[in-house]
């Protein structure tokens, strides 16, 4: 049995990869920096939940330790934690570029760091990021300054991983969703035709096959997941 963690677990993308991964049989570490909300997990011994705040290097590489001592071995982390900020450069501030660089960079290094010597000793491991396409797409970026070049960094984080890491079992996949089928979603772009878009649950089997044994020969993989969006 694999044990895995898993970031904002309790957000859309959270909740239908956590069920997606139990109902695998893995042993789900779901991490959100709120209550557990996941009703459907409760019951299921394969399941714990920790509250975390990932925007704290101490704190989070403190709770890396312990689900480490505590499992002997972690051998996925999905960093599913991530915000959107619109704005383009003339409208973007320093403040609203920290606060996005803190919300989708750093929740994902601060896991990062503590976990790749771990995997590394153990000689086997899979870090997942979520990308965005307006970090590789300017078209769509200019108007998602702070947000875009955000995300832009985890593609690069991702780069110096498998780089570190050739020639191992270690490796680094950045996932990159187009819009995402969520309530939300639905209610700002209600002119928008929600059947293009990439629903939660196809996200979580991409997931899934990433830290699947399928997906064990894939090195330096960027997955494009964008439907007909």
């Amino acid at each position: 049995m694999k044990t895995i963690i898993i970031t904002g677990a309790n957000g859309n993308l959270g909740a239908a990869t956590v069920k997606k991964f139990l109902d695998e049989g893995y042993f789900v570490i779901a991490v959100d920096s709120k209550h557990n909300h996941l009703e459907f997990a409760h019951n299921n011994s394969n399941f714990e939940f920790n509250s975390v705040n990932l925007s704290n290097e101490n704190e989070t590489e403190n709770f890396v330790k312990s689900v480490i001592a505590s499992h002997g071995k972690i051998d996925a982390a999905l960093m599913l934690v991530g915000g959107f900020a619109a704005g383009n450069v003339a409208a973007t501030s320093g403040t609203d570029i920290q606060k996005q660089f803190s919300l989708n960079f750093e929740t994902a290094y601060f896991l990062t760091r503590p976990l790749i010597e771990h995997m590394q000793q153990n000689g086997y491991g899979r870090l997942v990021f979520i990308g965005a396409r307006p970090a590789i797409n300017p078209a769509q970026g200019k108007d998602l300054v702070a947000y875009a070049l955000a995300k832009s960094l985890l593609f690069k984080l991702a780069d110096f991983i498998n780089e570190e890491n050739k020639g191992t079992n270690v490796s680094a996949s950045v996932v990159v969703p187009s819009t995402i089928d969520t309530a939300i979603n639905r209610e700002s772009m209600p002119y928008a035709n929600p059947a293009n878009w990439v629903k939660p649950e196809q996200l979580a089997d991409v997931l899934e096959f990433i830290c699947s044994d399928k997906g064990y020969p894939v090195r330096e993989a960027v997955y494009k997941v964008y439907n007909n969006a």
